[in-house]
């Protein structure tokens, strides 16, 4: 038994530090319930040796935003629709060498059952770009939630 849930916390902690960039609720959860308001949590780590200075993510389609924690030391803009939905989120700021940051914002999850995939574009100090947007899945795979 004992085996079994290190085998567990042993797989769940090595996909998390393979993801990279990643949206996940703000318990770390890759599922959430369909129509419900969750808190999500976008987490940005430095894989580079040099500082990350922009991080902006792409809002998957019929998840709709309502609210940002403030992130101390960022700036964000947003992008919106013409139905006033957000479906674009830039943090502006500094994240260094061996540092991450969490962005905190509350949605309304879509009404049907399906995945979320989220693309999330860093930036670092010397403009060189991760796109975590699973067009390369090896090198930059897409964070999914999944609504049920």
């Amino acid at each position: 038994m004992i085996r079994s849930v290190a085998a567990l916390l042993t797989a769940a902690l090595l996909s998390v530090a393979a993801a990279h960039a990643t949206v996940r609720t703000e318990s770390g959860l890759s599922e959430s319930k369909i129509g419900v308001t969750e808190t999500y949590r976008v987490n940005v780590p430095t894989e580079k040796e040099i500082s990350t200075t922009q991080i902006r993510l792409v809002v998957p389609a019929g998840l709709s935003i309502t609210r940002f924690q403030v992130t101390p030391g960022f700036t964000r803009t947003v992008t919106r629709n013409a139905d006033g939905l957000v479906t674009e989120v830039i943090w502006k700021g500094r994240v260094a060498l061996m540092e991450y940051a969490r962005f905190f914002f509350q949605a309304r999850n879509p009404a049907a059952a399906g995945d979320l995939t989220w693309k999330i574009y860093q930036t670092y100090s010397d403009s060189s770009v991760a796109a975590w947007d699973g067009q390369d899945p090896e090198k930059g795979p897409a964070s999914v939630v999944t609504v049920k």
